[in-house]
């Protein structure tokens, strides 16, 4: 198992900074490298790492740190450097060591420890002599605490679990390795929607540890134990075995006065140099939250000024390769997105996930979905987007606990798409008529499925999609 230990400093921790930092455990350790230079380790004299340092990462949203460690930005600069120090759990030098070399960042630099007990461990020499390390589990990926045949098992501690850097990698490695991964976390651990929406594309499993030392599904509540190498359900507690099939800590938490508003859009454009990405994005957020996006990163934090131009350059240097990509809002109107850009034989199709969340006194802008749609279709070459409304948290981040399902809200088909179905686009078994959206000589169709608080949203996004598709019986 592995500790995290963040330095968010005022400064850039440079090289010479950071070796000063690695000198806490002492002359007698060597360094070594991984990531053609992005993290940096401490190990004994076999190799094994007690602690893993990774690049800084610079935050010119320093709220970024609120969202995700609860941070508070006022304890902040306008920006700040994110330096992630990752240690060994097997031996308490290695923990300490972690502390040591953060704290002493952030005493010459200045900024904050996270988290704040570490700031008790001091800024001392920490003696590893005589200390105990096992073989790293997976040289290659510092994340990973277990892995076997079957899995690669990750322990997270945090408040917010977003989609970092580590995490992601070990996310690709496991798929690439042929291993289910598994992310292991306290009950009261939070995980945001990119990390979410990456963990189900690699059918990867949230494993909620409960005080009792039992485990069940974060996301589904199926009752968990470790049987030969990985976590599985439990057979006695499957509804076939007579069980409930769901731990009793998978209970619903009441929060009816939140919700959040979640769309799925995509888009596809021509190739070509006068592209900009974002766009719908873009056009999302300032239709639905009235300003623009505040960030973007290829990860959690994000912490990149919104720009299209700069996100456009990015995405053009990695193709033909997909680019991931985490987009976040301003605090008082809590929303991210994961935004994925894919070359395909059509152009550059963005696939978007993105979820906004409402407090109590809070209303969704309802009205203000045909207007976006209108503008998705007339200008940023919309393909389709769903939106759904749920009660759930203002923060949009995912509880290891029971859920309301969402309720599908309205569907949108860019002029492709409308034309494709034909006659079908017009002719459909909807409480209202399809609203054109669009150029007026190849117009998309947006069509209302009913109320927001209304289950029989389903039952008609089930029947207009059989339309559409040609498959009414």
């Amino acid at each position: 198992m592995t500790k995290d230990v963040i330095a968010l400093t005022t400064k850039l921790p440079d090289p010479r900074t950071i070796a000063a930092a690695m000198l806490s455990g002492g002359p007698d350790l060597r360094l070594q490298t991984l990531g053609e230079g992005a993290v940096v380790q401490l190990t004994d004299d076999e190799g094994r790492p007690l602690v893993s340092i990774e690049s800084p990462m610079l935050l010119a949203v320093p709220y970024e740190a609120q969202r995700l460690l609860g941070v508070r930005a006022d304890q902040l600069g306008e920006s700040v450097w994110w330096t992630e120090v990752r240690a060994t759990a097997a031996t308490d030098q290695a923990r300490r060591l972690a502390s040591v070399a953060a704290g002493r960042l952030v005493a010459m630099l200045g900024g904050v420890l996270w988290p704040p007990e570490a700031v008790g461990e001091g800024i001392g020499v920490v003696d590893t002599r005589g200390a105990q390390v096992p073989p790293s589990p997976h040289p290659e990926q510092p994340a990973v605490d277990v892995l076997t045949d079957a899995a690669a098992v990750l322990f997270q501690d945090r408040p917010v679990l977003g989609l970092s850097s580590w995490l992601g990698n070990a996310l690709l490695s496991a798929v690439a390795e042929e291993r289910h991964a598994q992310i292991v976390t306290p009950p009261h651990t939070l995980l945001t929607l990119p990390a979410r929406l990456a963990l189900a594309e690699v059918e990867g499993r949230w494993v909620v540890r409960e005080e009792s030392g039992d485990y069940y599904d974060g996301l589904t509540g199926a009752v968990l134990c470790w049987q030969g190498d990985s976590f599985v359900p439990v057979s006695d507690s499957l509804p076939e075995a007579g069980g409930t099939g769901t731990a009793a800590a998978f209970a619903p938490v009441p929060n009816p006065d939140e919700r959040q508003l979640l769309l799925s859009i995509r888009t596809c454009h021509r190739a070509d140099e006068h592209l900009l990405l974002g766009g719908a994005l873009e056009a999302a957020w300032q239709h639905l939250t009235g300003a623009d996006p505040a960030a973007w990163g290829t990860a959690e934090p994000a912490g990149l000024p919104w720009s299209r131009r700069n996100l456009t350059d990015f995405a053009r240097e990695r193709a033909p390769r997909p680019t991931r990509l985490v987009v976040v809002g301003a605090p008082d109107r809590p929303a991210i997105a994961a935004l994925n850009i894919l070359r395909t034989a059509d152009g550059v199709e963005e696939d978007i996930n993105l979820g906004i969340g409402y407090g109590k006194d809070e209303e969704p802008p309802f009205d203000a979905l045909v207007g976006l749609a209108d503008d998705l279709a007339s200008h940023h070459g919309l393909r389709s987007a769903l939106v759904h409304v749920r009660t759930g948290r203002r923060d949009v981040n995912a509880p290891a606990s029971f859920e309301t399902p969402p309720i599908p809200l309205a569907l949108a088909l860019g002029a492709e798409e409308a034309q494709r179905a034909g006659a079908r686009s017009d002719m459909v078994p909807t409480p209202q008529p399809p609203q054109a959206i669009g150029a007026r000589r190849r117009p998309g169709r947006y069509y209302c499925l009913g109320e927001a608080d209304s289950p029989s949203n389903w039952a008609r996004l089930r029947s207009l999609l059989e339309h559409l598709r040609g498959r009414d019986t």
